[in-house]
């Protein structure tokens, strides 16, 4: 007896990326279709393969364009208040960060506009920018908290991204980052703020489900290797996954120490050595690079590619879209970046923002590749080669994008 599969959607006449492990290059699978039945991709392979469906399906021929994945934005700070771009020009104009910092400029003056926003404001500017990303193709997006310090604010800021897939048809994951950046209120008492952060703020944002996983900005200029681990001995207490930031100014082994507690991701990594990266090979830790803040803080310190590669560690990549590092909403961009500033091939780019940026929020199970069983988030592109997306910058836009087995109106958004 064949086999007979339902459908809602079928996509035909079409070219695969799938980043699936089928021993091709970018997962080509030529001439092929895509069955869709509810939320997940039900069937994929060659065309002339196809089995025999079942129900009232759309059959959609896409004229030879390719497909690929949803793209996901692993690393973003997409909820905040403000802009400094007051103080983007004062740096061009030769003043320091120390100096505006006294003045009450860097993460302080994002951390006041963001106390003081509502969440309304809050919600209504994140929006925007989820939009953006959208449109880019990005159907999945972790957005951090960091900006608020406090419990009341982490949590409005929490509360906000949890609302954003309720609104725009993409997923989100939501990181607690109490431990972003001290508190003005302790200042030169960050013990004191950390123990704010593992019995208060940790315990209320866990309980209120508000957080998929825990990080820490782990940095000669942001918290100690002993008040990180700290912090990840409670997110694992309560049952929460953890990341960091760590190796972006310096290595003062936080990779390591993350490896350790098995984190989804180290992130920024500029300064990773060979022991970081052998400990977090050894963990299935995946390393996520973000040029667009090594970009626009103009560094010179590249993150451990070759390394990387030689440990077989899985590189995603990220915006890390902020008011502060990185204002850049564009992940496509990052793709051109990550190959221009890092020499990551197109294919290792593409795979960033697709399978690895998966496994760096635990969810390359459900989404990153087109797979039977996965999530139908897919993006069709018109272009000759997958390459192209990581070769031209701003050109190629989404001809369509499926999320959860249903296709967007490119310029509406809402569900």
């Amino acid at each position: 007896m064949s086999l007979i599969l339902s459908a809602d959607t079928l996509l035909i006449g079409v070219n695969l990326a799938s980043f699936a492990s089928n021993g091709q290059p970018y997962g080509i699978i030529e001439d092929a279709a895509v069955v869709i039945f509810e939320d997940n991709i039900n069937w994929v392979g060659k065309a002339a393969e196809l089995p025999e469906l079942s129900g009232d399906f759309v059959e959609v021929s896409l004229g030879g364009k390719w497909l690929t994945p949803g793209l996901i934005d692993c690393h973003t700070h997409l909820v905040f208040a403000g802009n400094r771009a007051d103080e983007f020009e004062q740096r061009l104009q030769g003043v320091s960060y120390a100096d505006i910092a006294k003045q009450g400029g860097g993460i302080a003056k994002t951390v006041a506009a963001t106390r003081d926003a509502s969440e309304q404001q809050l919600l209504s500017m994140a929006l925007k920018s989820a939009q953006t990303l959208l449109e880019q193709g990005v159907t999945t997006i972790e957005v951090k908290s960091g900006y608020g310090l406090d419990l009341a604010t982490e949590s409005k800021m929490l509360q906000v991204a949890r609302q954003i897939d309720s609104l725009l048809p993409v997923t989100i994951k939501t990181t607690f980052l109490g431990a972003h950046a001290l508190a003005p209120e302790y200042k030169e008492r960050a013990d004191d703020y950390i123990e704010l952060v593992c019995e208060n703020m940790l315990p209320a944002i866990a309980q209120q489900n508000l957080a998929d996983a825990v990080d820490v900005f782990c940095e000669s200029i942001g918290f100690t290797l002993e008040q990180t681990k700290r912090i990840f001995e409670k997110a694992s207490q309560l049952g929460l996954p953890v990341k960091l930031h760590a190796e972006q100014l310096t290595n003062l082994g936080g990779s390591e120490l993350a490896a350790s507690f098995n984190a989804l991701s180290v992130d920024h990594i500029e300064f990773l050595d060979e022991a970081g990266v052998k400990a977090i090979a050894q963990s299935g830790t995946v390393a996520t690079l973000l040029p667009g803040a090594f970009y626009f803080l103009k560094e010179t310190q590249k993150p451990p590619v070759e390394l990387l590669r030689q440990y077989k560690v899985p590189m995603a990549i990220a915006t890390d879209f902020n008011p502060g590092s990185s204002p850049i909403c564009n992940l496509p961009l990052m793709i051109n970046m990550a190959c221009t500033l890092f020499a990551l091939t197109p294919e290792e780019a593409l795979q960033g923002v697709t399978l690895n940026a998966a496994k760096a929020l635990g969810l390359d199970e459900m989404l990153g590749s087109i797979e039977t069983g996965k999530q139908a988030d897919l993006v069709c592109w018109d272009i000759q080669h997958p390459n192209q997306l990581a070769y031209m910058v701003g050109t190629h836009k989404p001809l369509h994008i499926w999320q959860k087995g249903k296709q967007l109106s490119l310029h509406k958004g809402a569900k």
